[in-house]
């Protein structure tokens, strides 16, 4: 069994910042490539920022400059740095992750989060 726990959401002010962490744990050999998606109402759900286990990373264009992804390989953790938050930033924030597990077999699947609720708004 794995698990991606989020945490860090809530509600702030056009301009200001947040940061989203999420952390896997379970039965867990490598935790490889870890990604962010958001999905806002009525909206698809697409894709934020992606970063690989050696540390590349990837971001949507709409977040280039104000959103910084990183991780904490020894913690299985997976960070967004929000920064001049926008009111169309608001949007459910899930996590996503290539986990490869441990037993009984080492394979590797995709898990997400359960998400966490973004609102940006005065």
């Amino acid at each position: 069994q794995v698990q991606l726990v989020e945490s860090g959401g809530g509600l702030v002010q056009p301009g200001g910042s947040l940061t989203l962490s999420c952390a896997a744990s379970g039965n867990i050999f490598s935790v490889d490539a870890m990604a962010w998606y958001r999905q806002a109402p009525g909206k698809q759900r697409e894709l934020v920022a992606s970063i690989t286990s050696t540390g590349n990373t990837n971001y949507a264009d709409s977040v280039k400059g104000r959103f910084a992804i990183s991780r904490e390989n020894g913690k299985n953790t997976v960070y967004l740095q929000m920064a001049s938050l926008k009111p169309e930033d608001t949007a459910v924030y899930y996590c996503n992750a290539d986990i490869t597990v441990a037993t009984p077999f080492r394979i590797q699947y995709n898990y997400w989060g359960q998400g966490t609720q973004v609102t940006v708004s005065s």
